[in-house]
């Protein structure tokens, strides 16, 4: 008897069609996967799901002034079977554990080898979870913290998911109009967002917070 293999049908979210298009052909060489869409916004991405319903999706973060987050929340709601595996620059102890609240089942960075990546695409398939040892490694501290066993939090820690939006879009160069424009905020609620934030972080001034958002959000900068 001759065994059907049945592909997975992946789609991709990225703002970058230089990543797009290696991820596609990395994937396009598997004989248990292919690509069924792409998208490089959020609204994009949602229309596209829902025409071509995959099995996995994988979502970067950083998609131009949307939210990763916002999206990840929205593919869970309204396409709960979809596997969300997030492929990122940005420091995974920090936004994995996000990432996972937000309804992702695995988290990866872009600097990983294709076979790190293309085994993660399987696991979050299979219904497993997809992350380092040391995502887990944070997670298993968060879960003991308080028992005299964890790690000290770092500051960042502290932001809440749209605060750590706030700030990431700063780093970017985006003004507060842009930001207010993209997280569907006032700019006033945007100021107060920054207040917070620099009070969170300890920076003195509004300089230094704009200079910490910079350097953050280079890459390998949160790390």
């Amino acid at each position: 008897m001759n065994t059907v293999l049945l592909s997975t049908r992946v789609y991709l979210v990225d703002d970058h069609p230089l990543v797009r298009e290696s991820l596609a052909s990395l994937i396009e060489r598997q004989p248990d996967l292919n690509v069924c869409g792409e998208a490089d916004s959020a609204a994009a991405a949602l229309a596209g799901i829902a025409e071509t319903d995959p099995d996995v999706a994988i979502v970067d973060l950083s998609l131009g002034e949307q939210s990763g987050l916002d999206l990840i929340r929205q593919i869970n709601l309204e396409h709960p079977h979809v596997a969300v595996l997030v492929l990122s620059m940005h420091d995974e102890a920090l936004f994995a554990v996000r990432a996972l609240r937000a309804g992702a089942r695995g988290y990866i960075m872009k600097r990983e080898a294709s076979g790190k990546v293309i085994l993660a695409i399987r696991r979050v398939r299979d219904g497993a979870i997809a992350v380092s040892e040391r995502v887990t490694d944070s997670l298993t501290s968060k879960i003991f913290r308080g028992g005299g066993i964890a790690r000290e939090s770092t500051p960042f820690e502290s932001l809440s998911d749209r605060e750590l939006e706030v700030f990431r879009l700063l780093g970017e160069g985006r003004s507060t109009k842009q930001i207010a424009a993209a997280l569907n905020l006032s700019g006033k609620t945007v100021q107060a967002y920054y207040a917070r934030i620099k009070d969170k972080l300890g920076a003195e001034s509004a300089l230094e917070l704009l200079r910490e958002a910079i350097r953050w959000t280079e890459p390998n900068g949160g790390t």
